[in-house]
């Protein structure tokens, strides 16, 4: 079964970095496009960024620039690298898997001075 477990979230101040990492299992990882969304108490979760089977990435204007979403198809992991974090940064991040919409279980991430 699918399986998609984040790792990396903690406290940070502001400027500071950051990098999660979500382990993939039970599908051809190399064969899926992966994303990170974030979610806020009271807000939709949106998609912050995306990376397809060729590489080529997506990102929510809020984080381009700052952010960058890699793979490693070797140890069926997708990464999120957050640099120059921000207050509004602060959400709980998830990995999905896009195709049949399986999540992992979050990790929180807050930002604070």
């Amino acid at each position: 079964q699918v399986q998609l477990v984040e790792t990396g979230g903690g406290l940070a101040q502001p400027g500071e970095s950051l990098t999660l990492s979500c382990a993939a299992s039970g599908f051809t990882f190399s064969a899926a496009t992966m994303a990170w969304y974030r979610q806020v108490p009271g807000k939709p979760r949106e998609p912050v960024a995306t990376i397809f089977v060729n590489g080529r990435t997506n990102y929510v204007d809020a984080v381009k620039g700052r952010f960058t979403i890699a793979r490693d198809n070797a140890k069926n992991t997708v990464y999120l690298l957050m640099n120059s974090l921000k207050l509004e940064d602060s959400a709980v991040y998830y990995c999905k898997k896009n195709l049949g919409g399986y999540w992992g279980q979050g990790t929180q991430v807050t930002v604070s001075s």
